[in-house]
């Protein structure tokens, strides 16, 4: 900036400043909800969305501690939202790229769902959607989520309705895994 301003280039100094702003706004987390864990998680995934296209609307209430690792926590939200905005991005009409994520406490429950348009078929197995890419490393998303659902005690489902994919998962927090 020193030397910009020495030149007296006020335009670069303005280009400098936007670049920077930029940056940090980048790094900075979205405040969603008092969990630092999920904040920065939904913050990471909304910046993708947004570069993709995808409009990404989070209502999440949950609070600072939950009877959940980080890991486990991170597993369910990053593959949900890896599934909901991959799909997403797949549609041609910019409007309907859209992924609701909503994550609360409901009756000592975390409850998290995901909604998203999709386009072709999903295949189903059993309760379980299968993935439709081919190459290694794909399928195991859902699997993941299940695991950790089930070592819980919890509940899930996968459905779809009118052309959107609604993902819900529900585990009792009373209990450690």
């Amino acid at each position: 900036i020193g030397g910009f301003a020495a030149e007296g280039d006020l335009q670069k100094i303005k280009e400098y400043l936007a670049k920077t702003e930029a940056a940090i706004e980048a790094l900075t987390p979205i405040r969603y909800c008092e969990n630092e864990t999920v904040n920065l998680i939904l913050s990471s995934f909304a910046n993708r969305a947004r570069k993709i296209q995808v409009r990404l609307k989070a209502e999440v209430k949950l609070p600072e501690e939950l009877n959940v690792s980080d890991t486990e926590l991170c597993a369910l939200l990053s593959n949900a939202l890896e599934n909901a905005i991959s799909a997403a991005a797949e549609i041609e009409d910019e409007k309907l790229r859209k992924v609701y994520i909503k994550a609360m406490i409901n009756n000592d429950k975390l409850v998290i769902s995901t909604e998203n348009a999709y386009v072709g078929e999903i295949t189903m197995e059993g309760d379980l959607p299968q993935s439709n890419k081919k190459e290694a490393g794909h399928g195991f998303g859902i699997k993941s989520m299940v695991s950790i659902v089930e070592r819980h005690g919890g509940l899930y489902s996968f459905e779809t309705e009118g052309g959107v994919f609604i993902m819900q998962l529900m585990l009792p927090l009373g209990k450690s895994a």
